[in-house]
């Protein structure tokens, strides 16, 4: 198809994906550009960028548009909870999402008066529907609905709660969406619909160590790919439907990176992340009854937390330690959207690049690329001298999802400031070692306050006492406010996202470093293959405590969490 003169509507073009394949776009000359966001704010911000970096173009090429394609029109701005927690707007959303489909239902429709008022030629689809519709998280309504109905609230309360339950269903949210994207095309004429969609996973399996505070693999987790896989079909039918729209969609299998590198304020959904101070003292016994949601109020130190970060886009922005975990072999990798790009606007042109997962089910996901693998090292290199100008450690963030890398990342980042190399580390005992984590916790307020106020609490070494503040992410709250405290569930709770100091934690940390030490040297050193990949070289002959290297590892050998296609 060629390109030259049509109107090109770019669902989430303030996105990372969408921002490349925008600018990608201009040099095709099609007539106008829309770039639409959630947020009208973000759509402008993208059209200014692109109006600077095309000036030729002039002030109305590119057009923003802001809001929730997924509800109808005159809800398009709110917030999704406001919707479904006002009885009113609730009630006509869940009308819209399972009734069946009216005239009324599709012209009141955002994604109609979307397509009904530019009528696009082409639609390039960037958002990320899957994570759209399933972290709306049915698990949490129905967890409310059975607390509802245990407690035997009254009638009213109860259809509250089964209401709000109804309008999370994830099935029918995206089949209504396809049925009102199809029918809105079909009425203005629209030739060519382009999906990029997603695996869910980064391209990894049910063994994927990356969950979010559950159980391993994650049910939310399942969801969304589910939901891709499912969106993916009704896809597959609306190609084969005829006279509809030409309609491709590629399908990234590993994560997609990057938009920036700097140093500043770390920020959880806009807001940077406020540093707190829980001095030794205030340490919480762990006995009797646990009380996941605090209402005690926890000092802040005045000061945001600060560090040197990748930014993803809509994924977020993630520390080094992060980055460098899941960007390594055999984790979820990367893939640029400049590659995701070039794929894209090749399939537009009536290019066959084998990755249209529409024409080719089976053999169409975009693996991570070789351009991706050169670049993390310069990524990372880049990373580190930041971290070297701005006297920081970037270790995690908590933003990627799970607690657990948090932990594990902290936990060796520790260790690694108490011994020069790996090698040094089996030279103390667990016990040593220990002790000398809680000083450096003790006296280190910056470390102590940077680890609490991303959510993530230390477990002391007597295991009977613990550091935290009211951002808590291990363990969940899921409808219980008190939970019980006993050595199994701290052991669980240590395990999924606890510093832990304990002696037995030292050990088992030995034990990685050993094992991942004696693999390493186990490699002949006549054998100069293509073979391995973690040999003495990559570990810099044991001279340093890389932390993103060390979990990486970690969750191939420990967690099982290995992807099976390079």
């Amino acid at each position: 198809m060629n390109i030259q003169n049509k109107t090109i509507l770019v669902l989430g073009g303030w996105g990372l994906v969408g921002s490349a394949l925008s600018r990608k776009l201009v040099t095709e000359n099609p007539k106008h550009i829309i770039i639409t966001s959630l947020k009208l704010s973000e759509a402008e911000e993208a059209v200014k960028k692109l109006e600077h970096e095309f000036p030729q173009k002039g002030k109305h090429y590119f057009i923003p548009w802001g809001g929730d394609i997924f509800v109808r029109n005159e809800f398009r701005e709110l917030n999704r909870f406001d919707i479904i927690s006002d009885p009113e707007k609730r009630k006509i959303h869940m009308k819209d999402i399972m009734e069946e489909l009216s005239d009324d239902i599709l012209k009141n429709s955002s994604i109609y008066n979307l397509v009904s008022l530019y009528r696009p030629e082409i639609i390039v689809d960037c958002i990320n529907s899957a994570t759209a519709i399933a972290y709306q998280d049915i698990y949490t309504t129905y967890r409310s609905v059975s607390k509802a109905i245990r407690n035997k609230v009254g009638y009213e309360a109860l259809v509250d709660e089964t209401e709000k339950m109804l309008c999370t269903l994830y099935i029918p949210q995206l089949i209504r969406h396809i049925q009102l994207l199809y029918s809105s095309m079909s009425l203005v004429g629209t030739e060519l619909y382009l999906k990029i969609g997603t695996s869910g996973t980064g391209g990894m399996g049910l063994n994927i160590p990356y969950t979010h505070s559950e159980e391993k693999p994650s049910r939310v987790l399942l969801s969304k790919s589910s939901i891709a896989g499912a969106h993916t079909l009704l896809l597959f039918l609306m190609g084969r439907t005829p006279e509809g729209p030409i309609t491709k969609e590629i399908k990234p299998t590993a994560a997609i990176a990057w938009k920036k590198i700097e140093y500043g304020e770390i920020k959880k959904r806009g807001v940077p992340i406020e540093l707190v101070d829980v001095p030794i003292t205030e340490a919480v016994p762990l006995q009797g009854k646990f009380v996941v949601n605090s209402d005690k109020q926890y000092k802040t130190t005045g000061k945001k937390l600060k560090s040197v970060f990748i930014d993803t886009g809509e994924n977020g922005i993630f520390s080094k330690g992060e980055f460098e975990t899941i960007t390594a072999q055999k984790q979820m990798e990367f893939v640029t959207p400049e590659e995701i790009s070039n794929v894209a606007i090749y399939e537009i042109k009536g290019g066959n690049t084998g990755h249209d997962i529409i024409n080719s089910l089976d053999h169409a996901t975009l693996e991570p690329t070789y351009r991706a693998g050169y670049m993390q090292h310069m990524a990372v290199q880049k990373l580190a001298q930041l971290e070297k100008k701005h006297d920081v450690k970037s270790v995690a963030f908590e933003l990627l999802g799970p607690p657990r890398l948090s932990k594990l990342l902290y936990e060796i980042n520790l260790i690694g400031l108490l011994c020069k190399n790996m090698k040094q580390i089996l030279k103390y005992t667990p016990d040593e070692l220990s002790e000398k984590a809680f000083d450096l916790i003790s006296t280190n307020d910056d470390l102590r306050s940077e680890i609490l106020s991303i959510g993530i609490p230390i477990l002391l070494p007597d295991g009977k006492s613990l550091l935290r503040c009211g951002n808590m992410k291990i363990p969940p709250y899921r409808g219980e406010n008190e939970l019980e405290i006993n050595d199994q569930n701290i052991n669980k709770w240590s395990t999924e996202g606890w510093v832990d100091l304990r002696p037995a934690n030292m050990k088992k940390w030995q034990e990685r470093i050993k094992e991942l030490i004696k693999e390493a040297e186990s490699i002949p050193e006549d054998d100069t293959s293509s073979l391995h990949v973690r040999t003495k070289e990559y570990w810099n002959y044991f001279e340093d405590v890389n932390i993103g290297k060390i979990c990486s590892w970690l969750f191939i050998h420990e967690e099982k969490g290995t992807r099976m296609k390079d």
